[in-house]
This record gives structure tokens, C-alpha cells and sequence, in this order.
């Protein structure tokens, strides 16, 4: 039997991040064979993972990455807030990010179980990839994206813009922060599931009719609030977060005046834990 040294123990926790413990017991059982050392702590790592599985993850952390044609948003769950703001979750989850730009989106998640096992073994808590989104971001678009400062709110902005510079990408950047702060359903009512209107409307008249107002006062009460509420959950008709004296629609025409181009809102994409 391998005598185990310090050092050696030191050093696979280096390649590993393994509890010390954990490291100084595989290199006892590959009587000091590092390859083999690290063999057994990724078994480890996944039949720790297995008996995780069904324990909830209702804690986690969103992460945005890009390059010159792509923009992606990951969304890691765990078990407790404590391991989301642990520096090992946070850099793998920025590793995680990057890696979802080039990687076949069909496979990315199945294809990252390992990496995974072996995080959980790490931390101790059961992990997965709750979603990952890549978008492909046109030449003529200036992408925006948010993070909350909790990690737990991530937003995604397409911008079609005739320019692209720091003030348009300002301007992505402060509606993907609106979006954010508010419920948006959709860019413009055009934009809207006519479905979900349809279900508001008899919302708003089964309301009506309870209250006891008369069928002909019903029909102009609900055009109004059915207006209403378009403009509540719209994003060019909402009141910007940072100037609430102004609309998103506004907003927009204003930096497209000041920064002589044509911009509009091509998408968004929202999601919180």
C-alpha cells in the first residue's frame, strides 16, 4: 500500500475541488493513483447525484453570455440559496454559459450531466439545469440582457436597430432592466395571444355582470378596461422604470432621434425562479 502524502492529497483536491477528506480516501483506494483517484470521486460524485435526485431545487442563479452572434441565458436550480451565491456554483455557472454558445442546444443539457454530478459532489446538494436558451442574434439587432442582482431574475432584449452603439446598447440593456421590474406579456398588443384577451374579456364581463350593470353599459365599460389592460401588460405601453414619465415607446423614439436611427423591439424573453 502507497503511502499518501500531503501533497498529493493537495493536488487532486486542485483538480477536483473535492472535500479533503474525499481526496485522501481515493488516493487510499488507488493506492495513490491519481487518474484512478479522480475516477472514484466522479463515481462518487454521481451516485451522490443519484440519491439527490429527488429533493427540491427551488433556489438558483441565472447567467447571460455572448459573442459577436449569439446570446445565451442559463438558469442553474439547487436546494438552498447558501450553494447559489457559493463561489464554485457561480463560476461554473459562468463556464456553463459560455459553453451554451457553441454547443448543440438539442444536447447541451443531457450533455453536461457529468460536469453536474460531479458539482454536486462538490457541494452536497442536488443541482441541475433547469434551462438554457441560445439566441442567434442578427447583424442589423443590438442584443440587451438582466440579471437581478439576486441572480434569481433573467432577462433577454432584441433590438433591430440601423445603428449599433453604446447609446442603443444602453438603451437594450435599460428595457431588458424594465422587463425585468414588470409584467410584460408581449412587445405591442399586435403582439398578444388573442387567447389570452379573449380569456380577460370574459374576465372583465362575468366582473361586470356580477356587479349588476346593465348589458348595454357592459359592452362600452369592458372596451375601456380591456384597454386598460393591454397597455398594463404591453411593453411599449408601460412607463419606463427609470423615468416613469415616460413610456418604453417613448423612450425608444427618443434615443432613435438623438442617435439618428430606426429601432424597434424584435423580442424578449423572461424568466425568474
Amino acid at each position: 500500500m502507497a503511502q499518501i502524502t500531503a501533497s498529493q492529497v493537495n493536488e487532486l483536491r486542485r483538480l477536483t475541488d473535492a472535500p479533503m477528506m474525499a481526496c485522501k480516501k481515493a488516493l487510499t483506494e488507488s493506492d495513490g493513483d491519481m487518474e484512478k483517484a479522480k475516477e472514484i470521486l466522479r463515481l462518487q460524485g454521481a451516485a451522490s447525484a443519484s440519491k439527490k435526485a429527488g429533493r427540491d431545487t427551488t433556489e438558483g442563479a441565472f447567467q447571460v453570455a455572448s459573442n459577436k452572434d449569439k446570446l445565451s441565458l442559463v438558469k442553474i436550480a439547487c436546494e438552498t440559496d447558501f450553494v447559489a451565491r457559493n463561489d464554485v456554483f457561480k463560476d461554473f455557472l459562468k463556464d456553463l454559459a459560455q459553453k451554451a454558445l457553441t454547443a448543440d442546444s438539442a444536447t447541451f443539457i443531457e450533455s453536461m450531466q457529468g460536469t453536474i454530478n460531479d458539482l454536486i459532489g462538490k457541494l452536497g446538494e442536488n443541482i441541475k439545469i433547469a434551462s438554457s436558451l441560445v439566441w442567434d442574434i442578427a447583424s442589423n439587432s443590438v442584443p440587451g440582457s438582466y440579471v437581478h442582482f439576486n441572480g434569481k431574475i433573467g432577462v433577454l432584449v432584441e433590438l433591430e436597430s440601423s445603428v449599433n452603439n453604446e447609446a442603443i446598447q444602453t438603451l437594450a440593456k435599460d428595457i431588458a432592466m424594465h422587463i425585468a421590474a414588470n409584467d410584460v406579456k408581449a412587445v405591442s398588443s399586435d403582439d398578444l395571444d388573442p387567447a389570452e384577451v379573449e380569456k380577460e374579456k370574459e374576465f372583465l364581463m362575468k366582473q361586470a355582470r356580477d356587479s349588476g350593470k346593465p348589458e348595454a353599459i357592459i359592452e362600452k365599460m369592458i372596451v375601456g378596461r380591456l384597454q386598460k389592460y393591454k397597455k398594463e401588460i404591453c411593453l411599449v405601453d408601460q412607463s419606463f422604470v427609470k423615468d416613469p414619465s415616460i413610456t418604453i415607446e417613448e423612450l425608444i423614439a427618443k434615443v432613435a432621434k438623438e442617435q439618428n436611427a430606426q429601432i424597434k423591439v424584435l423580442r424578449f424573453h423572461k424568466d425568474q425562479l
